[in-house]
């Protein structure tokens, strides 16, 4: 599979179920992407945002029942690219974010792949 993705990119991980962000986080090592910091919480989340480099973010819409907007707002606001990942389909992202990538749960390995080259690609804010 031929990628514009530089190689070794960093990510930052925003999941509330544990089993989840551990199989995400595998497939992003296998495709090559190194984990920079994970958050299962908004609060953990933000903190995160504000004192992690990484090239891009995924980010569950809904952690422990609150939308993810702050955090999406503070990645924004870093001009980093994101994606969505969400069990709820396009209609469940935050209204000013329904323009970005999102991948439905679950979601396979080669899915992940096209959203965060498309994500990168696309680039930031």
């Amino acid at each position: 599979m031929t990628t514009t993705r530089p190689p070794g990119g960093s990510v930052f991980l925003v999941e509330d179920e544990v089993m989840i962000r551990m199989m995400v986080a595998d497939m992003l090592e296998e495709l090559g992407y190194r984990v920079a910091a994970e958050a299962g919480d908004i609060g953990d989340a933000i903190r995160l945002v504000q004192t992690t480099d990484f090239d891009f973010a995924i980010l569950d819409v809904n952690v422990n029942g609150k939308v993810i907007s702050p955090v999406a707002d503070l990645i924004k606001a870093k001009g980093r690219p994101f994606i969505f990942a969400t069990g709820y389909g396009s209609s469940g992202l935050p209204e000013e974010y329904r323009d970005r990538p999102a991948l439905q749960k679950p979601f396979q390995l080669e899915t992940l792949a096209k959203a965060i080259d498309s994500a990168l690609r696309n680039g930031s804010g």
